[in-house]
């Protein structure tokens, strides 16, 4: 697989029926490796191993009501209390990062009401905070490391 801007990691790799499959420690299962689930099983490694989010906190790949349309969102991370903090959409490399991407996170935003937003496709990262009193979201450098005094306010 292709090289990404993230740190190194390791990860449980296996070959089965002709499809190579990774292991997802979130949903403790093999799935397929396909670039996409590539970028995704990084940013769930840097969320857990680098940020230090509790692995209960974090959701994976589930089905979402968005104006009357089923969508699945890639990544969400919970604040104890049950709201959403951080909303992520994963690309595959060969995918650029576009403003129809944005579109896409912030329609799904405005169901979840996540305070952050990540759009990556694995070579390129965007991190936004959201301020919904202004109606506006705001680019940072990075993603906050977990903390539980943050999220429990």
């Amino acid at each position: 697989m292709q090289q990404l801007a993230f740190p190194a990691y390791t990860f449980r790799v296996k070959n089965s029926e002709n499809k190579t499959t990774i292991f997802d420690i979130v949903r403790k299962k093999f799935v397929v490796l396909t670039p996409e689930e590539w970028v995704r099983q990084h940013v769930l490694h840097q969320f857990i191993f680098d940020k230090k989010y509790p692995l209960t906190l974090i959701n994976v790949e589930k089905e979402i009501k968005v104006n009357n349309t089923r969508k699945r969102y890639d990544i969400v991370v919970y604040n104890p209390s049950g709201s959403i903090h951080i909303l992520v959409e994963c690309k595959a490399p060969k995918i650029k990062i576009t403003q129809q991407t944005f579109d896409q996170v912030a329609r799904y935003n405005l169901t979840l009401k996540g305070n952050y937003q990540m759009v990556t496709n694995g070579l390129e990262h965007y991190f936004c905070q959201i301020d919904y009193e202004n109606e506006a979201y705001h680019f940072i450098p990075e993603l906050p490391p977990y903390s539980s005094k943050i999220l429990d306010t």
